[in-house]
């Protein structure tokens, strides 16, 4: 999976299309990822405590790694990430601007 936690992403399909936010959370096994802030989902909490009342909160659900783009922190445009070797590491590159990612 070439995204990663903390990387600025932007939604390509969906309902959320556009909109873009940082990667929270990553699941490599199902390749999906947690959005800040996009795809909400409301959930209803019960009360913990006597006399507390119960709320309706908003989660973020996961989305597939498919429908979401890396944009580049250099060009600040949704681009395609490539690898390539440099002093024996694996680095993540843009492939429109080339630049270290």
């Amino acid at each position: 999976m070439k995204i990663k936690t903390g990387d600025t992403v932007k939604i390509i399909t969906g309902p959320n299309k556009n909109r873009s936010g940082k990667i929270i959370k990553s699941d490599r096994l199902r390749l999906r990822v947690r959005v800040a802030g996009l795809n909400l989902v409301k959930s209803h909490r019960r009360p913990r405590r006597q006399g507390e009342k119960g709320e309706t909160i908003e989660i973020p659900r996961f989305i597939s790694v498919a429908n979401v783009a890396l944009i580049c922190p250099n060009c600040h445009r949704p681009a395609r990430v490539g690898y390539r070797l440099d002093s024996d590491k694996k680095i993540r590159f843009c492939k429109k601007c080339q630049s270290k990612i």
